[in-house]
């Protein structure tokens, strides 16, 4: 690695630290969109794995009667319930989603979480609980691999640029909504389209922007 590069990473780290934000927050559009195509349908309940501190659930309660969030951290999850306090269409759990018997889904919705489970049992669990033409969303972090380089790249280039476009004063600490529990990818994205497939078939994936891809899937059947 040359001393160029080396300083430019270098930069790229510091402008990062100074203007931090989420990358889960760019992809919050595109899962709305896909919430309101289930609602549309006649959906009626969603399902936020990993809610973390519950921006996406609290989001999904405008578009769904019923809206449950999972979150393993007992402090995060914590932190999920104030966010969601004065809504009541919204409930906040702490059990393993391996757990969750006895309920059925129209939307569940996976963002930056998948890694942190076992992939195929949690997408077979996954199609257990999906209602006939429900919908999984999923926004992932996969495991880097030499075909990621060009998104990569294209991620470090814009990554900074809208950190500061989002937040245009220096940050001194990191925004309450990004303290969730983080962990590294075990699996690339060939290995996770494989499963995907195989588990889920018609699953639809593609890699994407800031280190992250995109599946969904429709449960057959009408809803």
């Amino acid at each position: 690695m040359s001393r160029a590069f080396q300083t430019a990473l270098a930069t790229l780290a510091r402008i990062n630290d100074a203007h931090p934000w989420s990358h889960n927050d760019a992809y919050a559009a595109l899962v709305l969109h896909h919430a309101r195509r289930v609602r549309a349908a006649g959906g009626t309940e969603a399902l936020d794995v990993g809610c973390g501190t519950g921006n996406l659930v609290r989001r999904l309660a405008g578009v769904f009667p019923a809206v449950t969030g999972i979150e393993r951290d007992v402090p995060t999850a914590e932190q999920a319930r104030r966010t969601t306090a004065d809504l009541e269409n919204v409930r906040i759990l702490t059990q393993p989603f391996d757990e969750v018997h006895g309920s059925s889904y129209d939307l569940i919705t996976f963002v930056a979480v998948l890694h942190h489970l076992p992939l195929e049992a949690t997408l077979e669990k996954v199609r257990e609980l999906l209602r006939p033409g429900g919908r999984l969303v999923v926004v992932g972090v996969s495991r880097e691999a030499p075909a990621d380089l060009p998104w990569s790249i294209a991620s470090m280039i814009l990554n900074p640029i809208v950190g500061i476009a989002k937040h245009p004063r220096r940050s001194r600490t990191i925004p309450v909504h990004m303290t969730a529990p983080t962990a590294m990818a075990a699996e690339s994205f060939e290995e996770i389209a494989l499963a995907a497939k195989r588990i889920l078939p018609g699953a639809r994936l593609s890699r994407s922007l800031f280190w992250r891809y995109r599946l969904s899937w429709n449960a057959p059947g009408s809803p």
